[in-house]
Formats: structure tokens, sequence, C-alpha cells
């Protein structure tokens, strides 16, 4: 009996106290757009975004789960990354990680704040209004920043500036000139973190800038299909996506469309192709649907609060076309509102659900018309900058 209680007590102890056992790993983000979401929950969208990252950047994997990796991104944070975009690190070692020197300044085209590090660490950006702010947080890293360098050459950024708000998350604040965001984007050059920031137009008229149209779905992702018709979202978004495309010309604006055909892309191609483009904003059209065959009227749709002036001027227009009113929707989870590099709206015009508003979709008349109400929504958003 005293031996069986001395085995029993000693796996109880190894069980207590492992010894020699990693329950850790350390990665590299890969891929195309790699991006951390908050926590495993799902929907139709799929989960909810944190925040593209780069390739190649370390991350420290503590569990795993279905399709998921959890990583550790501080002492107090962590989040969720697709094992699709992880590759092992054979050599990652954990130890502090430092920042150095800073510099803000400004080219032809943007504004910058360059962070150097000693590695290449996950990060997340928020936009704040009432001032305008970016502020993004750099995790895993402790302030070893004794200078800041800031340049005349800067014409959007105001001020730029730091808080280690805990042991080891870095917060970088930067204040914008414009109430308006114009968008951001967040890379790495060797070691040195990149803020990129977008200025506002010298000229924010239409004939000066540079819209992209996105036409939801297409080739072989349909869409919805209408109540009593049968009809696919996919051929009819074209059809309005063409319109708008014509009453953006006509207004002498340039226009870039993902796609002018039926033609199968991806979110990591329209993504790409926009972003290459380096639009001044992206308009993408669906057509709405749901189960009740009650519910209709258009909505527009933002994910960061400093776009969704957008949204909303497009939306007031809309409904001049006397359609019912489903809403203004924050912080919408669909993949070209991901990216903060421009502002961007998503309309969903009409309820191909619905027979009342499906009887709209079908005319040629209606799709000249709701193109006519978003470029007026657009002009509206311009003249109160």
């Amino acid at each position: 009996m005293k031996k069986f209680l001395f085995i029993v007590c000693t796996v109880l102890s190894l069980k207590a106290f492992p010894q020699n056992t990693q329950s850790f790993f350390f990665g590299r983000t890969a891929g195309k757009l790699p991006f951390l979401e908050y926590g495993i929950g799902d929907d139709r969208l799929g989960g909810a975004k944190m925040t593209y990252l780069d390739t190649n950047i370390l991350v420290k994997v503590i569990d795993s789960f279905k399709t998921d990796y959890k990583i550790e991104l501080s002492k107090n944070h962590t989040a969720y990354i697709d094992k699709k975009s992880v590759v092992k690190e054979i050599t990652g070692i954990t130890r502090e990680h430092l920042t150095s020197s800073w510099k803000v300044y400004g080219d032809s085209l943007f504004d910058y704040v360059t962070v150097s590090l000693d590695e290449k660490l996950p990060y997340r950006s928020v936009q704040q209004i009432n001032p305008s702010r970016v502020v993004v947080e750099i995790f895993g890293v402790e302030n070893n920043t004794n200078w800041i360098t800031q340049l005349n050459s800067t014409k959007e950024i105001k001020n730029a500036w730091y808080e280690q708000q805990e042991d080891d998350v870095m917060k970088v604040i930067i204040d914008l000139k414009h109430k308006q965001h114009w968008g951001h984007s967040i890379f790495y050059e060797g070691n040195k973190l990149v803020i990129k920031i977008k200025r506002q137009p010298q000229k924010p008229e239409l004939r000066y800038l540079t819209i992209a149209v996105d036409a939801g779905h297409g080739g072989d992702n349909m869409g919805a299909t209408g109540v009593t018709t049968n009809i696919q979202e996919k051929n009819y978004t074209l059809l309005i996506a063409k319109q708008l495309q014509a009453a953006l010309i006509k207004k002498k604006a340039r226009v870039i469309m993902t796609r002018e055909k039926d033609t199968s892309l991806s979110m990591v191609e329209r993504n790409e192709l926009i972003k290459n483009q380096n639009p001044n904003m992206l308009i993408s059209i669906h057509l709405n649907s749901t189960s009740r065959d009650s519910v209709q009227g258009v909505s527009t749709y933002y994910r960061y609060i400093g776009f969704r002036p957008l949204s909303v001027s497009i939306l007031n227009k809309m409904l001049q076309l006397k359609l019912k009113e489903f809403g203004n929707v924050g912080a919408f989870n669909f993949s070209l509102s991901g990216p903060t590099d421009y502002p961007n709206c998503l309309v969903e015009v009409a309820f191909l659900s619905n027979k009342e508003d499906e009887k709209k979709i079908l005319s040629p008349a209606f799709h000249k018309a709701v193109a006519k109400k978003i470029v007026e929504g657009i002009e509206e958003f311009l003249k109160n900058l």
C-alpha cells in the first residue's frame, strides 16, 4: 500500500511541476495578407479581425484550435491566426526586444513614421476621431527610444509621440492635421516598422481623384438569387458597377474596376489589385438577401470609424430613391472593408429576397439612378471636408 501511494504522489508531482517541457514555439507570418483575429468566434464573414500583418513577423504560438493558432502578443494580450499563415521558426528564443530611434518625415506623396526595432514584431492600429489620430500598438517590445527626428517635410502629420502603456506594449500616437482619415498602411523595411500616412488630396474634387469600384461576386461566386426570378447577384452588381463607372468618368474621375466581366476573383486578389492602384477611395456594390422576404431597403457599411462619413453621405443620397432604410453598419467584417489604406464603403443597394426591391433591381433605369446617387454621396462627402 505504501509503495502504491508513493507512485501516485510521484505522478501527481510530475503533473503539477512538469520538467523540460516546451508549451510554445515561434513562427513567422507567411502568405498573402495574413491577419489576426480577436478570438475563435465565427460567422459567415469569418471571425472578428484585429489587423492585417506584414509577412515574416515573429509570433509566439502558445496553443492550437482547429484551423487557428493562438499566439501571445504580449504578457496580457493574445490573438488567433490561421495556421496556413504561420511557418515554424526552428531557432526562435525568448528574449526582450527593444525600440530604437524614430523618424517622422514626408516625401512627394506620403508622410511617414518609422520606428527602429531589433525584430519584426506584431502590431495593430486603430483610427480615432475628434481629434483625428492613428494609434499603433507594437507588441512584445520595451522602449529604448531616446530621440524622434521630425522633419518639416510632413504635410498630414501634426505630431507623433509614444506611450509605454505596458511593460511590453508600446503605443505610437500620430496626430493628423485634417479631420478626415484618408488611409494609412503599416509594413516593415528590414526591422524598421513603417507607418505610411496618406494625405488629404490637394484638390478634393472628383475630377482629380481615383475611385475604385468593385462589382461584388462574379464567376463561380454567384451571390444571392432573386426571390421570384432567380436572377443572380453577380450579374446585377456588375450592371450597377458599370453605370457607376460611367457616372464617375462623366465627372472626369479616374476609375479602377476590380472586374468588368463575369470573372472569378478571390478577396485577396481584389484587395491586392485595389491597393496596388493606390485609389483615393473604394465603393463596393452588392445586393442583399435574407430568409425573411418582408425585409427590404438600402444599407451602407464601413469597418473603421474614420471612414464612416463616406458611408453616411452615400446612404443619405440613396434614401432619396424612396428605398427603405436598412441602416448604416459599422465594424463590418467584410474583406474589402479590412484594409486601412483608403476610405471605403460597401453599398447593399436593395434586397433580392424582397419582391418590391427585386422589381427595382431588374430595372436599368434604377441602375442608373443608383449610380447617380452614389456619385452625389461622394460629392457630398468631399464638400464636407
